[in-house]
């Protein structure tokens, strides 16, 4: 099994297409073909639908484990650079949006300043959809909500935040004093997460053990979304504290609960394979970057210990 028929295929996964795979590697549309083919005739099953140039189920199969292989391969070849000479290499990382709009333009700035050599690509989503490119590893590490789903992932924490009501100045619980008891949520339709998802279950069980019911006006994969349509004026929502930015703080008011959870934010990786020397970097990076920024946003906790791991 050739490495080039493994990328060509991944190329297919990527693209779309045949001629997208080839352009976007370099080569012609033929070479791609018969790269495809002999990996086919290797495997004995069809990877590609040539009627609508979707991958098969098959597919689907390989090129997750090819990612994999090209990941372990690329990872190889930067431990080697990096013993010789300065690290450097690219790592892309996925990141949960609330906290890429305050935590990526200062690991940039720190990235530049000390590892100028490595290159780094952040993809922006949810859980839902980071977890799925770090398991298949579209991603080398991802800075998102604990715990984690997939079984295949490992996280240590990065650092906790505070979760507030975030409520416009107009309506009358604003005028509260105080933090409010959990059971007046009970009163609120609340834009809420989707049920599943980390922070909504966080939500729940805090909900439970205060014996009061939460009543969604919606529910929403994303922290970012429910931030947008709260700040819209579509209902009241339960949010990091780093998701209402300066200039809406005139407008919503952010109100303490008592009872509800911090948000968790950790490191997160495949349990299998070891991290390249520009990931490793970027995580120690990125746990100083987050220990610094501790103390200048309210609502934000690091880990304890969390630089120099």
């Amino acid at each position: 099994m050739d490495l080039k028929h493994l990328q060509a295929l991944v190329g297919i996964a990527d693209t779309g297409s045949f001629s997208a795979a080839a352009e976007a590697l370099g080569t012609v549309q033929s070479n791609i073909s018969a790269h495809v083919a002999r990996l086919e005739r290797e495997l004995e099953v069809v990877l590609v639908d040539r009627a609508t140039g979707r991958l098969t189920e098959e597919g689907d199969v390989v090129v997750a484990r090819a990612r994999r292989m090209m990941g372990e391969l690329d990872a190889m070849v930067a431990d080697v650079v990096a013993m010789r000479h300065e690290v450097r290499g690219n790592v892309r990382l996925g990141m949960i949006g609330t906290t890429g709009r305050w935590l990526v333009p200062r690991l940039f700035e720190e990235l530049r300043a000390q590892h100028p050599q490595i290159e780094l690509t952040v993809a922006d989503g949810t859980n839902t959809t980071l977890e799925p490119q770090l398991v298949t590893g579209q991603l080398d590490v991802a800075a998102i909500s604990m715990p984690t789903l997939s079984d295949e992932l490992s996280s240590s924490p990065l650092f906790e935040e505070d979760l507030v009501l975030v409520i416009p100045v107009t309506h009358p619980i604003a005028r509260s004093s105080g933090p409010l008891p959990l059971r007046a949520l009970a009163d609120l339709r609340l834009l809420l997460p989707a049920p599943g998802t980390a922070l909504r279950q966080e939500l729940d069980a805090a909900a439970r053990r205060a014996g009061v019911e939460l009543h969604a006006a919606m529910q929403l994969d994303g922290i970012r979304l429910i931030a947008s349509l709260t700040f819209d004026g579509h209902g009241p929502a339960i949010l990091p504290a780093t998701a209402i930015p300066a200039h809406m703080r005139r407008q919503f008011c952010l109100l303490r609960v008592d009872g509800l959870p911090r948000r968790q934010v950790g490191v997160t990786l495949r349990t299998r394979g070891l991290p390249s020397a520009p990931t490793r970097v970027l995580i120690d990076i990125l746990r100083r970057t987050v220990e610094e920024a501790g103390s200048e946003l309210e609502g934000v906790h690091p880990a304890l210990g969390t630089a120099g791991r």
